[in-house]
């Protein structure tokens, strides 16, 4: 358990609590962050950020220290949906505190790990803890559809390369070593359209794509049969097209949702689909999404990752494992790997060191009456704020344009 009072001033706990409840209460689904952009814009610069940048695509990072070693801290601030308001047990915009449970939309997913870094880099700053750093904290839009493009577009818009990255997903307070991959999978099958009244003239593309859907689950029990972290292969939807009611349908498509686990690469899943096809008129692609950010920026996103492990004895690893230790007073009993895909596949893909600390419990994200457990908020800020207060390893200057070089695709504010 946290000692409080060696932890936070309590003018800082109070503000880190209500800061979370603030930003709940902000709705921000994806393509609709404006408003909490701005909101975040101004807290950090309240704060005593040293710069606040938005980019094009509208994410906000704000920036805090000079020093030679680049530590980045990121959490997505858009959410999902709420279509279910009145079936809320707490209401979903509330930012309500029921026996010691944060409740709304976003809560765990994840609106307290952004309070949480945020809060957190000010108060190393406060502490004296970044003489020797300059850290990074993104609150970033777009992720649940495409996750990864918005650090990719602001590290390429902010010409910057960190040295590390914390993804502050939830993660209920545990180290995250890494996480599945993932493809998106478009398989069409083909036929020939004929009149309803005489089918024998055509071919069916549905009855085609039957046997197609009959493989892909049996691929998928096969994958269930195999070693922990399990891959999964999932059939999410179904369409057929046809010239009209009464005519048979020339086209069919199915959509699926492949997760690839550590060890797994392209060749096999290009092997695995394949074979899911072989035989039948049928094609498959990863599917390509195009969203409108809330800036107006098109975004073009392929959803197709690996999976991504960071090892125990790296020196991120170890660097968080002592920020633990000195959080919460013991060595962490056991270790995080998500199920799901995070903006750490454009860190991990360019190379640079990743790792997962974030407050709550995952299983409760897109739930109804979705929570995060107060203390873990607490406990998270404690942490992120620990894990600035030495240096990782050998750093170097990190590299990001001028003012004057950025044009009109970003700013400066401070």
């Amino acid at each position: 358990m946290v000692d409080w009072s060696k932890s936070f001033p309590p003018e800082v706990e109070s503000e880190l609590v209500e800061f979370a409840q603030h930003l709940i209460r902000i709705r921000s689904f994806s393509g609709q962050e404006g408003e909490i952009v701005r909101f975040i814009e101004r807290k950090m610069l309240a704060l005593g950020y040293d710069e606040v940048f938005i980019d094009a695509m509208g994410n906000v990072v704000g920036k805090i220290g000079d020093g030679g070693q680049a530590i980045w801290f990121d959490s997505h601030i858009d959410t999902v949906q709420v279509n279910d308001a009145a079936e809320w047990e707490v209401p979903p915009f509330g930012g309500e505190i029921r026996e010691g449970r944060l409740y709304g939309r976003g809560a765990a997913d994840m609106k307290c790990g952004a309070a949480a870094s945020i809060c957190a880099a000010a108060l190393a700053k406060r502490l004296g803890w970044i003489r020797d750093k300059t850290v990074y904290v993104s609150c970033t839009v777009l992720e649940e559809d495409c996750d990864g493009e918005n650090l990719k577009h602001l590290f390429n818009e902010l010409r910057l390369r960190p040295d590390y990255v914390v993804i502050c997903e939830p993660s209920n307070n545990q180290i995250a070593l890494g996480h599945k991959g993932k493809a998106q999978i478009s398989i069409k099958t083909y036929g020939v359209s004929a009149h309803s009244a005489s089918p024998e003239k055509g071919v069916n593309a549905v009855y085609e794509m039957a046997e197609v859907i009959r493989r892909v689950e049996q691929t998928h029990l096969e994958l269930m049969k195999k070693g922990e972290p399990r891959a999964t292969l999932a059939l999410c939807g179904i369409s057929s097209v046809s010239v009209s009611p009464n005519a048979i349908p020339a086209e069919c498509e199915v959509y699926l949702d492949r997760r690839i686990v550590p060890g797994e690469s392209e060749a096999d899943l290009q092997e695995e689909l394949a074979q899911i096809i072989r035989g039948k008129r049928a094609t498959w692609e990863i599917q390509t999404l195009r969203r409108k950010s809330w800036t107006g920026m098109e975004v073009e996103y392929r959803p197709f990752h690996l999976a991504w492990q960071i090892g125990l004895d790296h020196e991120l690893t170890q660097a968080c494992i002592a920020a633990y230790r000195e959080t919460f007073g013991t060595e962490p009993s056991q270790y995080g790997f998500w199920d799901f895909s995070t903006n750490a596949v454009t860190p991990v893909r360019l190379g640079i060191p990743t790792i997962g600390f974030g407050p709550g419990d995952p299983k409760l994200a897109h739930m109804r009456n979705e929570f995060c457990e107060v203390r873990q908020l607490l406990e998270a800020c404690v942490f992120y704020t620990r894990l600035l207060k030495n240096p990782i390893g050998p750093g170097r200057e990190p590299v990001l344009r001028k003012d004057s070089d950025r044009g009109d695709r970003g700013r400066a504010l401070g």
